[in-house]
């Protein structure tokens, strides 16, 4: 079967940045949705479109085309008072942006630096400013469940598993495809 819009594809992969330095060794599969249901970044679909079962590459997707550049006006200084404790770097916490704009969207900060009474946080996505490196391998595609077009992403293993669904025992039913932003 190739891979087409309404296909749940099972991808082996492995990412690194453009040094080839790991980031995340994929010791499980990337299971998603096909077809512009921002599962997987765009350049990932459009590499895979109309591939089939066995189907290998090397995919580098450039800052602009996965996580965007690095926006130092993403990163803001607060009190360490204004913050829960215990508080350690790599704590996220959900936060507005700072600037004029009040109707613009939450957003997650990453602790990156603790100092006596200051803390730094981090608006950006941990990846951006980075070129990615994709080592690709497509292990499975099969027609989508209309469930899973309907709610716009995968159920089962793998997948997410929504918690009005009759079966609650299937396991690795968590975060593995969800929106990419």
């Amino acid at each position: 079967m190739k891979i087409a819009k309404n296909t749940v594809v099972t991808v082996k992969y492995k990412l690194s940045d453009a040094q080839n330095n790991l980031i995340e060794d994929g010791s499980q599969p990337m299971v998603y949705l096909h077809g512009g249901y921002e599962n997987t970044l765009p350049k990932i679909e459009e590499e895979l479109d109309g591939k089939e079962t066995g189907y290998a590459c090397v995919l580098q997707i450039e800052p602009d085309d996965a996580f965007g550049d690095y926006d130092s006006a993403l990163v803001k200084v607060e009190a360490r008072e204004r913050l829960p404790e215990p508080l350690e770097v790599g704590m996220q916490f959900e936060g507005m942006p700072d600037g004029p704009d009040s109707d613009e969207e939450t957003m997650i900060f990453t602790v990156t630096d603790i100092a006596d009474d200051k803390v730094v946080l981090d608006g950006n996505h941990p990846l951006a400013g980075i070129a990615l490196r994709f080592e690709l391998e497509v292990t499975d595609v099969r027609e989508a469940l209309d469930v899973e077009i309907a709610h716009g992403h995968v159920h089962g293993a793998h997948g997410h598993h929504d918690h009005d669904d009759e079966d609650d025992s299937a396991e690795g039913d968590h975060f593995r495809s969800h929106p990419v932003h």
